[in-house]
């Protein structure tokens, strides 16, 4: 779980993220919600977000 963080702040402190594409890429991980949940104005930082972490997801 370390890894995921150290990911999502590392990503955090390079650009600005919109909070809400932190939250999303939290739940897919997590497994609760899918990229095709995601709203369509922030499914890109999701995806970035996700590519970051190293998460591969299927679209």
């Amino acid at each position: 779980m370390s890894r995921l963080r150290e990911g999502l702040l590392k990503f955090l402190l390079r650009k600005e993220v919109d909070g809400m594409a932190v939250v999303y890429a939290t739940l897919i991980i997590k497994g609760r919600k899918t990229l095709e949940q995601v709203p369509a104005l922030i499914r890109e930082q999701v995806k970035e977000i996700l590519a970051d972490c190293e998460v591969k997801v299927e679209e």
